[in-house]
């Protein structure tokens, strides 16, 4: 299967009641065999009108991020969510909403094979890494899962909130630039 024709089935996903509240599914987007992969935990209001990931405020400052180190999810990076429907009034996913949805982002995975993860927030590193892990004490931190690396960083609407953490972001953002440089057949 294609990432494509995965998408279309996507689109008619019922497996949980986000399905109800939905404008958009949003399934992800970028380079279709990125080496890097970027994991949010669910769409806000503006990715659902827009059926695309990180398009609001956060979105841009997320780009930013991205273009300091010369990474794009126009070139380089793919972009998704654990969940691929808007919670209600941006709460945190359910165990059970997650739980649908991540047969989802495992068939994007295994179709991508990134050779880095970055979960961003503290939602997407709990699910996928740790349900004890702390983004103030392990963001930018390198984990070996299965041959497939996971780091963490603060999620870019965090950032919105709390601009004291914007040069911790930075750094995180370097650091997986050097990881890249380190492990990826692509110099990008």
């Amino acid at each position: 299967m294609e990432l494509q024709a995965l998408q279309q089935e996507c689109l008619a996903c019922r497996r949980c009641g986000l399905c109800e509240t939905r404008h958009s599914v949003v399934f992800g987007q970028g380079a279709a065999h990125a080496e890097v992969m970027l994991v949010g935990e669910g769409p806000g209001a503006n990715e659902d009108e827009q059926g695309l990931p990180f398009v609001g405020k956060s979105g841009q400052l997320l780009d930013h991020y991205l273009e300091a180190v010369d990474l794009s999810r126009d070139k380089n990076v793919y972009i998704a969510n654990i969940v691929k429907c808007r919670p209600p009034q941006n709460r945190d996913p359910l165990p059970e909403e997650s739980a649908a949805c991540m047969p989802w982002l495992r068939q994007q995975f295994q179709l991508i094979r990134p050779k880095i993860v970055v979960c961003l927030g503290r939602v997407a590193a709990q699910r996928m890494l740790d349900p004890g892990f702390s983004i103030s004490r392990d963001h930018g931190k390198f984990f070996d899962k299965q041959g497939t690396l996971f780091m963490a960083t603060y999620h870019p609407a965090a950032l919105l909130r709390y601009p004291d953490n914007k040069p911790a972001v930075f750094g995180d953002f370097v650091a997986l630039r050097q990881k890249i440089t380190e492990v990826c057949e692509h110099t990008y």
